[in-house]
């Protein structure tokens, strides 16, 4: 019998480096599609307000955003808090090169670059949240503050208004 190979992201050596106290869950997951995030917490078992996407947009420049894979970015608060008149969503085929991961494994950790990062204030609500660990099929489980302080994200209120 194999042993089945651990997955290694930039996400989680980044996690390690700093010695972060994290736990992954992988899933099985074949498509990327329309409420990708919401099928990830039913897979996971973890509630939508605690499993976090990442959404990546441009406006003067790169930006990053991550909230509630049940809620929508509000497109018009988020380009007040970066100083934007307007900011866009970036279209997949972009992801690859601008943050080193595809769509539906995009993780607001170990992008390519730095990038202003925002995260939804309800993330400050709970103990441990998920992000995406780097690549479809892992989550990873981490202390909201510790992810701030890894991304140097700004919470604030980003999602729209139902």
């Amino acid at each position: 019998m194999s042993k089945k190979k651990s997955i290694t992201t930039n996400a989680l050596r980044i996690i390690k480096a700093e010695k972060i106290p994290f736990e992954t869950i992988e899933y099985e997951t074949s498509e990327v599609g329309e409420n990708f995030g919401v099928k990830i917490a039913e897979l996971t078992g973890v509630p939508c307000e605690r499993c976090f996407k990442t959404i990546v947009a441009r406006g003067r420049e790169t930006l990053v955003f991550c909230l509630p894979v049940d809620k929508e970015l509000d497109l018009k608060k988020a380009a007040t808090l970066s100083g934007n008149k307007k900011i866009e969503m970036l279209h997949a085929k972009e992801l690859l090169d601008l943050t080193g991961y595809i769509r539906g494994g995009v993780s607001p950790i170990g992008m390519k670059k730095h990038y202003t990062t925002y995260i939804d204030k309800s993330c400050l609500d709970f103990d441990k949240i998920t992000v995406s660990g780097g690549v479809c099929g892992l989550s990873v489980i981490i202390n909201p503050l510790d992810l701030i302080k890894l991304t140097g994200a700004s919470p604030q209120d980003i999602v729209k208004e139902n």
